[in-house]
């Protein structure tokens, strides 16, 4: 039976009106629709950007598991979800309606010993790094996962993965096959050659600087910031890194710093985009608390919701509250804006036409 929802949307507050039908929004009235919310706040399903569906503390998971997480995300709202690297084939989930979306960055790609044990596919000689960006970008979603930097423990502390000619090469690779190139990166030493290689995204970027801002300025660099994986998580891994003082010591030091840094890059005007980077140290279901750490480096609520639902589809090229778009929506008798108490929990969320009452 056709559904009919009413409320107000954002950024503009505008009063949105939506028929649904067969899966499908229609901005245009179709009769005999039952209206199942009226009144209140009618947004586009929120996106966590950063978001390890099929990932678990030692990589690989059953596809049952993944599942699970992917369920645990819908239940917030969150009904699209770009997974950064995963080392479980979760393709076959584009086949449940009751599932969010999904766009893939296929697995992460790595050195030997320079990121963590099962996560990614390791490649022994830097050369290959093209030829590997090929066969993911066949793989993903249109993006490929590099981990920029990690500890180098023949040196102690963090250090760049890749040669800069080799990122240049592998970044023109991925964008000839149609697909964005994004990198995990902690410290301050390895942006410089990935923004100038062409990178489209860089995750975490706790070591940015005024010169970096200005380069992802430069070249229209994105940044996801994974702010409650900082926040939570950096303190707890330099203590445990007790035989690489160098190493905790920065940790620390880029942990202290983070939240000046993101936040000069939120003033400069860097493209922003939130992401919990849930799999493994976050728990599935948390992009809420990303858009509330946003709030705390400088975004207004609105542009950090926006972060997390309508301009972070446009960035991903998906569609929001569009005719003819899946009926991907989250309802809030309150206005969501009003902190998490309220954003975490929608009071409807529908899904591909589905209709779902956390």
């Amino acid at each position: 039976m056709p559904m009919h929802v009413r409320g107000r949307g954002l950024p503009d507050e505008a009063p949105v009106e939506l028929w649904i039908v067969d899966g499908h929004i229609s901005t245009e009235r179709v009769a005999g629709a039952d209206t199942v919310f009226d009144g209140g706040w009618v947004l586009p399903g929120l996106v966590d950007a950063h978001c390890h569906v099929g990932l678990g503390d030692h990589g690989e998971i059953p596809l049952d598991e993944a599942i699970v997480q992917a369920e645990t995300e819908r239940d917030v709202g969150a009904l699209l979800l770009r997974d950064c690297g995963s080392p479980t084939d979760t393709r076959s989930l584009d086949d449940r309606d009751d599932l969010p979306r999904i766009i893939r960055a296929g697995k992460h790609l790595a050195r030997p010993k320079r990121y963590s044990p099962n996560f990614a596919t390791e490649l022994d000689d830097e050369s290959q790094l093209p030829d590997a960006v090929a066969v993911e970008a066949r793989r993903g979603d249109g993006w490929i996962k590099l981990v920029g930097d990690w500890i180098d423990r023949s040196v102690g502390d963090l250090a760049p993965l890749w040669s800069d000619d080799v990122l240049k090469a592998a970044i023109d690779t991925a964008h000839a096959h149609g697909a964005r190139v994004t990198a995990h990166v902690f410290s301050d030493e390895a942006m410089p050659g990935l923004i100038k290689a062409g990178i489209d995204c860089i995750e975490h970027g706790t070591g940015l600087t005024d010169e970096t801002i200005a380069l992802m300025l430069e070249h229209g660099t994105v940044l996801v910031p994974t702010l409650i994986n900082i926040f939570d998580n950096f303190p707890g891994i330099a203590d445990a890194a007790k035989r690489y003082p160098t190493y905790a010591a920065h940790m620390r030091d880029l942990y202290a710093r983070c939240p000046e840094r993101i936040a000069a890059a939120v003033d400069a005007g860097v493209p922003m985009y939130a992401g919990s980077d849930a799999g493994t140290m976050i728990a599935h279901g948390r992009i809420v608390d990303e858009v509330e750490a946003l709030t705390k480096v400088g975004m207004s609520a609105t542009d950090a919701l926006g972060a997390a639902c309508w301009d972070a589809r446009r960035w991903l090229g998906r569609p929001g509250l569009d005719h003819g778009a899946p009926a991907d929506l989250v309802c809030y008798t309150q206005d969501p804006r009003q902190g998490p108490g309220v954003l975490s929990r929608p009071d409807l969320v529908i899904l591909g036409g589905n209709m779902f009452r956390p």
